[in-house]
């Protein structure tokens, strides 16, 4: 962890007219702590979206998580905004292209993220192998009668080494999924029509001594899909045609898990309880969904579906991570002012 204290002190050398950052969606401690040591406001206070636009044009600076959706409304009613700021890798709710017409700048923190994000993705992977999730909602319910008959029940979990991961989105956080699942003694395919091959770094963590390097090529969406075990997915969304619906399903490997920790809307959902139903795809991992904060009650209530409530970078590590590469990118920005 840097010393945020010797960074704030370096800045209050130089101090400027107070800037006024709205963080509407939270920010880290750490993130806070260095944008006030260097003389700037920031205000927690979590403002209503219908009220956003009245009380908007206040501040220099917007911070968003996903909860907040910055619209054409709101960015007109900034009158005084000079950058919109998203925690977390997406930008789909927020108006980017208005917000840029605007001469607003706008940008999110894509590295901070990126391994909370695939260890989710490997949760998933896990639980579905090894049934955790039906186990965790069976137990408490009839545990203490019909243990053995639960014991048999998922008793025919897999492991993962062996095993073919599939990488749909060959970025920051594909290319960390390929490291753990390459570290598990997974196969790894990887798709991305930007990137012909990624160097992965492999070593132990904080380690002096050992390292290595695999390049890993990407292949064709058709091979990824007959050879796989695993897809997860990875990929900006904006809405649109789902990248994956029942075509893409038709090609996959009978028996394969699918893990969603991108975008709702990514995958279609109807299209996912079909391929289910008939045994193309045995069990499915989502942290996002097509109607959140209100997912469809199939996809709840699904016995062979892990489900998470949207929580892929809501660790402690990475939220501190977001609020500092926040912090800093915030201070580059009006660096010239001091």
């Amino acid at each position: 962890m840097r010393d945020i204290s010797k960074l704030g002190s370096n800045f209050l050398k130089n101090p400027i007219r107070m800037i006024k950052i709205l963080a509407n969606d939270g920010i880290s401690p750490d993130g806070q702590t260095l944008l006030e040591e260097a003389g700037y406001e920031v205000d927690t206070t979590r403002i209503p979206q219908a009220d956003l636009p009245g009380v908007i044009g206040q501040y220099d600076v917007l911070i968003v998580r996903s909860a907040t959706k910055v619209t054409k409304e709101v960015i007109d009613a900034g009158t005084n905004l000079k950058i919109i700021a998203r925690g977390g890798v997406g930008l789909d709710n927020i108006d980017t292209d208005y917000a840029r017409s605007k001469g607003i700048t706008v940008f999110n923190t894509p590295a901070a993220s990126s391994q909370a994000v695939a260890e989710l993705a490997f949760a998933h992977m896990f639980s579905l192998a090894r049934f955790l999730h039906g186990s965790n909602r069976a137990m408490p319910v009839s545990g203490g009668t019909e243990y053995d008959k639960l014991k048999k029940k998922f008793s025919d979990g897999i492991q993962l080494r062996g095993r073919t991961l599939g990488i749909i989105g060959f970025g920051r956080i594909g290319q960390e999924a390929a490291r753990i699942g390459i570290g598990l003694g997974m196969n790894v395919l990887a798709v991305d029509p930007m990137i012909d091959e990624a160097r992965i770094d492999i070593k132990p963590y904080n380690s002096e001594y050992i390292t290595m390097a695999v390049s890993v090529p990407t292949v064709e969406m058709d091979e990824l899909f007959a050879k796989s075990d695993f897809i997860t997915l990875h990929v900006p969304f904006s809405g649109g045609t789902p990248i994956i619906g029942k075509a893409q399903f038709d090609k996959m490997k009978k028996g394969v898990c699918l893990i969603n920790t991108s975008r709702g809307g990514t995958v279609d959902e109807e299209a996912l309880l079909e391929a289910m139903a008939s045994g193309k795809v045995a069990g499915a991992g989502l942290d996002v969904f097509d109607f959140e904060p209100t997912p469809r009650p199939e996809i709840l209530s699904h016995p062979n579906i892990s489900l998470t409530p949207h929580i892929g970078a809501s660790t402690l590590e990475a939220q501190a991570n977001i609020g500092l590469e926040l912090a800093d990118r915030i201070l580059a920005f009006f660096g010239d002012d001091k």
